[in-house]
């Protein structure tokens, strides 16, 4: 037999065996890193700028995959990715950490004071989650939200039952179908509440309020954190120690959603980012 028959087989047991006893396989080549994200704004914008910071000054090769949070928790547990950099903690992604925790290793927070919730515009003259019942005709009976695997989503479910809604539906879709739906309404001066979040470019653009949540269904402040595979400091030396010292703050993740929206262009974006704040840049490296 071929040596490279051999060598194919040899992976294959090397990576079944992997599977078997739960041992994360390394993710790509030493040259090449691995991210995955959710395409939520302000998952597009952090990502985007460690990819570049990655490439433009580590001189890494970066491949960037969107998938739900669910894959994207699973692939940083199993090794088929090295990191993210959009872990939601403790509440959002909390079950999802609990199911991998074993797997993982939490390089600490990025961005403190995230918070989640239900958002209406601030011309809705309710105030809490629980007056929400009482106003099932101005909503259409809808909670207008985001992807099905979203931790948010989850919340949300357990707000309908925990407050009672029973005449509502969480209506699922996507980052760009909820803020389409909110800006139509918006524009008609029409009722609407949504799955929302802190950072998000809408509250730039919209005068918005979040519902008051008696009974901490969604939680408090929420923190957002950076997630590698076991192994990641061994083999990536390097990308494990500039994920470690990554901080970025609120405001400068806000702008950086805000110029996403109004072009479209994230990676374009998070080079001239680096070429405006080479002083922060320089601190995680």
């Amino acid at each position: 037999m071929k040596k490279t028959a051999w060598y194919v087989i040899a992976a294959t047991i090397v990576s079944l065996t992997a599977v078997l006893w739960g041992t994360p396989a390394p993710a790509a080549s030493k040259n090449t890193v691995k991210l995955a994200y959710v395409e939520w704004a302000c998952a597009t914008a952090s990502t985007n700028l460690v990819k570049a910071v990655l490439e433009e000054k580590l001189h890494k090769k970066v491949e960037i995959l969107p998938v739900s949070a669910a894959a994207m928790w699973q692939a940083v547990a199993s090794g088929d990715v090295d990191g993210m950099v959009t872990a939601w903690l403790p509440v959002t992604h909390g079950n999802y950490l609990k199911k991998v925790k074993d797997k993982v290793v939490n390089l600490g927070v990025i961005i403190p004071g995230a918070k989640i919730g239900l958002v209406v515009p601030d011309y809705v003259t309710i105030d809490s989650i629980a007056d929400l019942e009482g106003a099932k005709a101005k909503f259409s009976g809808k909670i207008i939200g985001i992807d099905p695997g979203a931790g948010i989503m989850s919340k949300a479910e357990a707000a309908i039952k925990d407050y009672g809604l029973t005449g509502y539906k969480l209506v699922e879709g996507s980052d760009a179908t909820m803020t389409a739906a909110l800006a139509d309404a918006v524009k008609h001066k029409e009722w609407v509440v949504i799955t929302g979040w802190t950072p998000h470019w809408m509250f730039g653009r919209f005068h918005l309020k979040y519902l008051q949540d008696p009974k901490g269904v969604f939680g408090g402040d929420e923190t957002i954190n950076a997630i590698v595979r076991k192994g990641l400091k061994e083999d990536k030396p390097g990308v494990y120690a500039f994920l470690s010292k990554y901080k970025l703050p609120m405001s400068d993740l806000q702008a950086l959603m805000a110029a996403n929206k109004e072009n479209g262009k994230p990676y374009e974006n998070a080079k001239k980012f680096i070429a405006e704040h080479q002083k922060l840049v320089d601190s995680w490296l």
